[in-house]
């Protein structure tokens, strides 16, 4: 797909040699406001397709609405698709990419297609680009004719300068690597047991730049990664560990570290999930793919940071060998921990890679699961829980989502509930009771990283999204990439 930017956008009369006959289809965002001069973008060039506007009250202006509209057949102009932006008073980052994204569904649906996306004046230009990037992409990965296409070219006109060529490549780059962790959410579990992972993840990393390490299962017993291996151990498909990392920054700047849970498949173990609540279990490595996609993204920006990122990747089934309730695991930094429900698999996995990120002295500490259901509960599927023991590192990626146009609600962690976490037999048990879940995983986790500051994201609401919409496709999103490219390359 060919993107580029440009100032303006002619279409003369049908006699003039000039008129630029590869464009087929121009895309115009219209808001609440009845100012067509405003809701147009001002746009130099298309003076001559506000006659195809529709009376304003039948314009699209919600987001998610859109409007075709086809030009008499003697006509030197493209076809128009007019759009919802919402109101020009609120339309931020998230209606940006949400509007973007709807408008791009609905011309990719047929393949072979060059476009010329107005930038209006109220939309934030990168969530915009964004939008219109991932929405060429869909779920139906092994359906037998697509029905998503690729533009052959995506120009968007920008005549009052909001995009600048670093802007756009790295909201093309953003909205490419998205559309990356969606893909790998939506894989199916057979096509990406915990080997073919770490090498998909080590072909995606190395390409773009990235420093990749994968561990086998001989390694990790070397290494003492006993949550990792107790969750593995009912499966015949032995785990990984992946280990990438970005050097953008001098050799003595401070690094960052990303953890991300890469279970590829989840049964629950031998507390075993119910079938529905298996059905959307190929995902439950989105955290992975997310913190996979935004190392790639960096290394490819050439954002000057220091990142490493750390991928434990397992399946969590029920073979003879499964990790039985009462049995204690023995993690990385030496704590034992009673299992008291395999269903809460992610947290294990998670306390070695942490405790492992922890020795290399990071300046700080992110991690990305899909963890609890609790968290869904609490926020619904479109906020991901933030959990912090560092007030400023909290504000900073909430904000950060804020610009990126995802959302984040921090939720306490305080001292009493590690209470629930006593054991009689070891120093921590996996599971509290049912009250406050969502805080008493993230609350084992802590134990995990000492005074490094750390976050951890509970994304299991926003990372699927179990049916289709005008402005999200069902199935993987690749939430929190574009938070933590925006948050990283600043």
């Amino acid at each position: 797909m060919n993107i580029s930017r440009v100032s303006e956008v002619r279409f003369p009369s049908p006699s003039s040699e000039c008129h630029d006959k590869s464009v087929q289809w121009v895309a115009i965002g219209l808001t609440k406001a009845k100012d067509a001069e405003t809701s147009l973008g001002k746009a130099a060039g298309i003076d001559s397709v506000r006659s195809l506007l529709p009376p304003w009250d039948d314009a699209p202006t919600g987001v998610g609405e859109s409007l075709a509209v086809y030009p008499p057949a003697d006509a030197a102009l493209p076809a128009v698709l007019f759009y919802g932006l919402g109101d020009p008073a609120k339309i931020g980052p998230r209606e940006s990419y949400e509007a973007a994204t709807a408008a791009s569904k609905r011309l990719a649906a047929k393949p072979g297609r060059s476009v010329h996306v107005v930038v209006p004046d109220h939309a934030d230009p990168e969530a915009l680009v964004r939008g219109w990037i991932v929405g060429t992409v869909g779920p139906g990965l092994r359906k037998k004719e697509p029905t998503r296409h690729a533009f052959e070219e995506i120009r968007f006109v920008d005549p009052l300068g909001k995009l600048n060529d670093a802007s756009l490549r790295h909201a093309e780059r953003v909205g490419h690597y998205v559309n990356v962790a969606r893909t790998l959410g939506n894989t199916t579990p057979d096509e990406k047991y915990p080997d073919r992972f770490a090498r998909i993840a080590e072909n995606i990393g190395r390409l773009a730049g990235c420093e990749v390490e994968v561990w086998d299962e001989k390694k990790i017993v070397e290494e003492r990664f006993g949550g990792l291996l107790g969750v593995a151990a009912g499966s015949e498909r032995p785990p990984r560990f992946v280990i990438l990392t970005w050097r953008g920054a001098p050799a003595d700047d401070s690094h960052i570290a990303l953890v991300g849970k890469g279970v590829t498949f989840d049964s629950g173990g031998l507390s075993l999930k119910p079938s529905t609540s298996m059905e959307d279990m190929k995902s439950d490595m989105t955290g992975a793919a997310v913190v996979l996609a935004t190392l790639a993204t960096l290394a490819e920006l050439k954002a000057p940071v220091n990142v490493t990122g750390y991928l434990p990747m397992t399946e969590n089934m029920t073979g003879g060998l499964a990790t039985k309730l009462g049995d204690v695991l023995t993690m990385r930094d030496g704590t034992t921990v009673e299992i008291l429900n395999t269903d809460a698999e992610g947290r294990l996995i998670l306390a070695d890679a942490l405790a492992y990120a922890v020795e290399r002295k990071p300046k700080a500490i992110v991690n990305l699961a899909t963890l609890t259901g609790a968290c869904m509960v609490a926020l619904g599927t479109r906020i991901a829980g933030l959990f912090s023991n560092d007030d400023t590192l909290a504000a900073s990626l909430a904000d950060h989502a804020g610009l990126a146009g995802e959302r984040l609600w921090r939720l306490p962690i305080d001292a009493d509930f590690k209470e629930q976490l006593k054991s009689s037999v070891s120093d921590l048990k996996n599971v509290g009771s049912r009250w406050g879940g969502a805080i008493t995983a993230a609350k084992f986790l802590e134990h995990f990283v000492g005074e490094t500051p750390w976050a951890h994201l509970d994304i299991a609401g926003p990372s699927f999204s179990d049916a289709d919409s005008a402005t999200r496709d069902a199935g993987g999103t690749g939430c929190y990439v574009a938070t933590l490219v925006k948050w990283l390359a600043r």
